[in-house]
């Protein structure tokens, strides 16, 4: 029995290690950032007035937000997978979503959940975002809310009050980790160099005037040029002594001292890119396509890693619903998804697949695409998947039974309409060519020989016609070789 106690409790822990990080019950936040600043995390919210800061921030988000999000009901009843959907619906989830977003910006942000009764259920009726500076973890990884009775160390908060999306938090810190501290130092260089880059504009980027007074000149009558001068700076007139003489001199050789300090702005500028975007060939304009491509794809990736941190929360909290309301029935999971690559990819899987010689039906198409009752043409009945060779006059390699439909009259007629009032001189002249063929390739050429006077436009459709006769044909041998 105490060999199978020692396997179940913990055993490397805070209070029997001899680490002292953590005073008492109070675990401080170990970011190194804020240990030298001696500050709290609010350190950093003053660094999203930067512009590239502010703007990676808002495109980050963005891209969570433009992804589509839903339910999976898995196993899950229906009953429980309604009722998730409506708490979902009366909640203002591209708030909720955005707010969540902070944790990968400070490293965790404490979102309160409001509870209400909504019929016989208890769901959430809002869930609300709170400074992170006002929580702190204890030596047990436990949330606890600094209050102005226990400032110090802060008061446990009851289960299920709280969710706490956090980005790579750990036992050793409970606080996970911000982006924005790799900000900090950035921003603060990024800053100074643009101060001493300004500095350096004004001072060298006008001309020097020098003003030129007799050896016996009084010093009234200097300060009184020294005005002069300083006039000519800023109105560009000014009245010396008729004995006096102003020039203005150039400073040339000062280029590259400018270069340096523009080289630490745009270093500062590449680190903050890499900070918050994972990447800084899409925001620099020394990129190119490729580089930029490949930026994107990192973006994307951080993307995703956001989204995952957003779907545990709420997964969280529908855990939490369904236990109050189905006695911890199977939940319904939240996820994000991207519409356009599934779209995409899907697309790409389809044709494959009809290269390869499936051939689907309506009803597939109106389930995968969308489509209402009507959009689609009616589909030839009978129809059997024919695999694709390459020759084109022998697409068709499966036997057909002779009880099944002629597998070329669908399109037969509907080649023969549509080709019909444009390619009727045409058509024999094609056959001829598509019986001579014996590839693709070899009827490519002959269509280029024959009728490369054409327009690209009217070519192209003949090519079409051209090539969807050998495969009819090739399907017809196969037939009548049954």
């Amino acid at each position: 029995m105490a060999a199978t106690s020692l396997l179940i409790d913990h055993v490397a822990t805070r209070a029997r290690s001899i680490d002292f990080s953590a005073f008492g019950l109070l675990l401080p936040n170990p970011d190194p950032i804020l240990k030298a600043q001696g500050r709290d995390i609010s350190v950093y919210r003053d660094l999203r007035s930067d512009a590239l800061v502010g703007g990676s921030i808002r495109r980050r988000k963005s891209a969570v937000k433009a992804m589509e999000w839903g339910l999976d009901r898995g196993v899950s009843a229906s009953r429980v997978a309604k009722s998730v959907q409506a708490m979902l619906d009366d909640l203002d989830m591209e708030r909720i979503i955005g707010q969540m977003l902070e944790a990968t910006l400070y490293g965790y942000q404490p979102m309160e959940v409001m509870w209400q009764r909504t019929g016989n259920m208890i769901v959430p009726g809002d869930i609300i975002a709170k400074p992170p500076e006002w929580f702190c973890f204890d030596a047990e990884n436990a949330l606890r809310f600094k209050t102005k009775v226990n400032p110090v160390y802060g008061e446990l908060q009851p289960d299920r009050k709280f969710l706490v999306p956090r980005q790579d938090p750990t036992y050793q810190n409970p606080y996970g980790f911000p982006d924005l501290s790799m900000c900090f130092w950035p921003v603060v260089f990024k800053k100074g160099g643009l101060k001493f880059w300004l500095g350096f504009a004004e001072k060298f980027g006008a001309a020097f005037s020098v003003g030129k007074l007799p050896r016996a000149a009084t010093p009234t009558e200097r300060a009184e040029l020294l005005d002069s001068l300083d006039q000519l700076i800023q109105d560009g007139s000014a009245v010396i002594p008729d004995d006096g003489s102003i020039a203005l001199i150039e400073m040339a050789g000062k280029a590259a001292s400018a270069d340096l300090y523009e080289r630490l702005v745009m270093h500062c500028r590449g680190e903050i890119s890499i900070a918050l975007m994972g990447q800084n060939q899409s925001t620099e304009s020394n990129s190119n396509r490729a580089s930029a491509t490949a930026g994107l794809q990192v973006a994307e990736d951080l993307r995703d890693g956001d989204a995952e941190i957003v779907s545990a929360a709420i997964n969280q909290a529908i855990r939490w619903v369904c236990d109050l309301n189905f006695n911890g029935a199977p939940a319904p999971v939240f996820s994000f998804w991207d519409q356009a690559a599934q779209d995409d990819l899907q697309a790409k899987r389809d044709k494959s697949n009809y290269d390869a010689g499936a051939r689907f039906t309506n009803a597939y198409w109106m389930r995968a695409y969308g489509y209402q009752e009507g959009d689609l043409a009616a589909s030839a009945a009978g129809a059997a998947p024919v695999p694709v060779a390459g020759n084109a006059t022998a697409f068709a390699e499966a036997a057909l039974a002779p009880s099944e439909l002629d597998p070329t009259a669908a399109e037969t007629d509907a080649l023969q309409a549509a080709g019909a009032p444009a390619w009727s001189d045409l058509i024999d002249q094609v056959q001829a060519l598509v019986d001579k063929a014996t590839s693709t390739q070899q009827l490519q050429d002959a269509m280029t020989q024959a009728y490369g006077g054409l327009d690209t436009k009217s070519l192209v459709k003949l090519m079409a016609a051209a090539f969807a006769l050998a495969e009819l044909k090739g399907l017809a041998d196969v037939q009548e070789g049954a």
